[in-house]
């Protein structure tokens, strides 16, 4: 009998201390629509008067469609989990990496009041600044392996440089209701991993815009693995190739006009 009781106890004692993230979900999702979602620092590289010399052009050989100077899903297209209520901001700095002549990620969307750590990978000085230097992050010198703290003053967008590195154009988006922020593959799935039950709101930021269409979904409290009905959609949807070819085909055809079998009559 006390065996039972003493079970009893440390069952009930485990149940109480268990948090409510032992109930949170991964939700997997795929986006879509991103064959449009250009980079802009690649195609001010290319125009003659940015005088950058060391961009080239691809190769005659190189299929059209590797030619287009889009963004690397990975790093610039931010999926961010919107909340009815206002969000609150993590307890630790985000970490955003300057190296390679950018910084990862491209486009960051957090809640107010969120502190952003700069860290500077790169073997050389680097010199992030706000473009408007009104948001409290001015001109000032990284020096390798140095980092950076910032917090943004409040809601929109703020547009970072390097005077030290033109190829350097990225984007913090303050948005209350930001409750996290994820990056896909580049085929375009992702995961919201440990998300509590409830109702949220997907969308997509390139470039530090909104891009595309707000996707609803639940999160309930199982399964503990949650796959969204819906893709995120981050642009157009392009028609398959396929789907192309046949309307092309039957383009102007005649749904009652006899095929060549019957041609002539019996």
């Amino acid at each position: 009998m006390k065996l039972t009781r003493r079970s009893a106890f440390i069952a009930a004692a485990i149940a109480l201390a268990l948090p409510s993230a032992v109930f949170a979900a991964t939700v997997k999702g795929k986006v879509v629509g991103t064959q449009e979602l250009l980079n802009p620092v690649w195609n001010e590289a290319k125009a003659k008067d940015s005088h950058r010399f060391t961009f080239r052009e691809p190769a005659s050989s190189v299929p059209a469609d590797f030619r287009v100077l889009r963004g690397h899903l990975s790093k610039e297209l931010c999926i961010v989990v919107l909340t009815e209520a206002k969000a609150e901001k993590k307890p630790k700095p985000i970490r955003v990496l300057v190296e390679g002549g950018r910084t990862s990620p491209v486009t960051l969307v957090v809640a107010e009041g969120q502190e952003i750590l700069f860290e500077n990978n790169d073997p050389t000085d680097r010199a992030i600044y706000e473009v408007t230097e009104k948001a409290g992050l001015g001109r000032g010198t990284m020096k390798p392996g140095s980092t950076r703290t910032w917090t943004p003053p409040g809601p929109g967008k703020y547009e970072l440089r390097d005077e030290l590195s033109p190829s350097t154009r990225s984007w913090i988006v303050v948005e209350p209701h930001a409750h996290m922020s994820l990056y896909p593959t580049r085929k375009g799935d992702f995961d919201i991993s440990n998300i509590d039950p409830g109702t949220y709101k997907l969308r997509a930021y390139f470039n530090g815009e909104p891009v595309g269409e707000e996707l609803p979904f639940e999160v309930k409290p199982t399964p503990p693995e949650q796959p969204l009905k819906d893709p995120l959609k981050a642009g157009a949807v392009k028609a398959p190739e396929g789907d192309k070819k046949n309307e092309k085909d039957t383009k102007g055809e005649d749904p009652n006009k006899p095929g060549e079998p019957g041609k002539g009559g019996g």
